[in-house]
């Protein structure tokens, strides 16, 4: 540390001084924090970032109409603000996910990156990170209105249109395979016939469901906490500060953002972020069974189902030539079982709001951030890779309908269940088809046999 003076840089906050890198944008507040909590990798989005820029600019703009800060100052913490939303500090965001429960060292970080910026652009108005670019404000409501921030700019404007491209691909394979006769199956088991196009209409049915699930979580995601200060009562702001953050957000993000009608609430608990964990966690569940169904259709090609075939993108073996495996498929699921946990750690930390703050708000950001943007790279690659070039093996479908022992399910209201039931094992025993069955044991005759056994008349309901 001989060369240190020519590294670092002494600043000072409340606590006494702090060496900082000579490079760094930051202060004091943020040095300290870096070696208070060097527990991970991991920091905080670009979604994140973005909201705390945008905060800050919607704040100086607001603290300057009330009169409260002057304009130079404003124009200058705009500018500089600007910049932070846009991505050109992001690597002067410096902190770990897991710091102080109320983010208050990243709000810091965002503060001292401005103002040490401002002083870079404009050295004779002097912009202070607390008195100034802080105004009005605390990191006990400026991070949970970022996290509410970011999490609905991600769900309106990346996973809701992801959604509904996979949705729109969904729905297409659905009407083209319409047509395409196969085995119904229920506990893995032969049952009685359905089309591939109304299977595949469930699975779009599932995400239809789950976009309406998320859209539903906006209202309260929608309320922002700035405005409360410290413990809710809004100390040190002016009365309408809060709702004109907000109305300058809105207009920012397109998102009907609003002052939240209880303070205390909206920085005592995190209840809507737990909400829209939850429905992404319900969406994750919908993919992994959609992906499964695939997985499990597209089995084989010659020694398994084989209904379906999925693209081939890569070789799937290193030993066995030839082998291609349904790995689009295995991507969606696995990005599924991070965001059903990340649920599970958003689930512990909403439930652990200590009286009027909640201290796990860096750790919810983190956390509902990843799972909003894995599901939305998630649903484009698996709708690009692999339900847009899924094909049905029909042959293979009809051939299997014909060896099914539940299509005797159609002759049980002619002759009777019990009989029926006999007649299925029979078929099983003998390796024969039902239709064969009744052919040898001359039940019917061969034109009601082709009426019954008929696989489309089994594809509704009937008078």
């Amino acid at each position: 540390m001989n060369d240190a003076k020519h590294q670092y840089r002494i600043e000072k906050d409340s606590m006494g001084e702090m060496q900082v890198p000579a490079d760094a944008m930051y202060g004091a507040s943020t040095a300290r924090a870096v070696e208070n909590f060097p527990v991970s990798s991991l920091r905080f989005p670009r979604a994140f970032i973005k909201a705390l820029g945008n905060i800050k600019i919607a704040a100086a703009e607001v603290n300057g109409a009330l009169g409260k800060l002057d304009q130079p100052r404003v124009q200058l913490i705009r500018e500089v603000a600007g910049e932070v939303a846009s991505g050109r500090w992001d690597h002067q965001f410096v902190l770990d996910i897991f710091q102080t429960g109320s983010g208050t060292s990243t709000n810091m970080n965002a503060n001292e990156v401005i103002a040490h910026r401002c002083a870079q652009m404009q050295s004779e108005v002097m912009v202070h990170p607390n008195d100034h670019v802080n105004m009005g404000q605390s990191s006990n409501d400026v991070i949970p209105t970022a996290l509410h921030v970011s999490a609905a700019d991600l769900l309106v404007h990346e996973l809701i249109p992801a959604l509904q491209y996979l949705h729109t691909r969904l729905q297409n394979k659905a009407a083209a395979t319409m047509d395409v006769v196969k085995i119904g199956r229920t506990h893995l088991m032969d049952a009685t016939p359905i089309t591939l196009g109304q299977e595949i209409s469930a699975w779009a049915r599932q995400i239809e469901l789950g976009i309406a699930r998320l859209r539903a979580t906006l209202p309260n995601l929608a309320e922002l906490a700035q405005g409360g200060t410290a413990v809710g009562t809004g100390l040190n702001t002016h009365p309408e500060f809060g709702s004109r953050v907000a109305a300058a957000l809105a207009e920012v993000y397109s998102i009907e953002f609003r002052e939240a009608e209880n303070h205390f609430e909206a920085q005592a608990a995190q209840d809507a972020i737990v909400e829209l964990s939850g429905a992404l966690r319900t969406l994750a569940v919908s993919l992994v069974k959609i992906a499964n169904d695939v997985r499990i259709l597209n089995m084989g090609p010659r020694c398994g189902l084989g209904e379906i075939t999925v693209p081939a993108v890569q070789p799937g073996s290193s030993i066995m030539p030839g082998k291609v495996n349904p790995v689009i498929a295995e991507s969606m699921a696995q990005v599924c079982a991070q965001v059903i946990g990340n649920d599970a750690t958003i689930a512990f930390a909403g439930a652990s709001g200590l009286l009027d703050l909640n201290v796990m708000l860096p750790v919810m950001a983190h956390n509902i951030i990843e799972s909003e943007m894995l599901l939305t790279q998630a649903s484009l690659m698996f709708a690009d890779k692999c339900i847009a070039g899924l094909t049905a093996n029909a042959d293979v479908c009809e051939r299997q309908i014909q060896w099914s022992m539940s299509m005797v399910t159609s002759l049980a209201p002619v002759i009777g269940y019990d009989k029926a039931s006999v007649l299925a094992k029979q078929a099983v025993a003998e390796g024969k088809t039902v239709r064969q069955v009744c052919l040898d044991e001359k039940i019917l005759d061969v034109a009601e046999l082709d009426r019954l056994l008929d696989p489309q008349t089994m594809l509704h309901p009937s008078a």
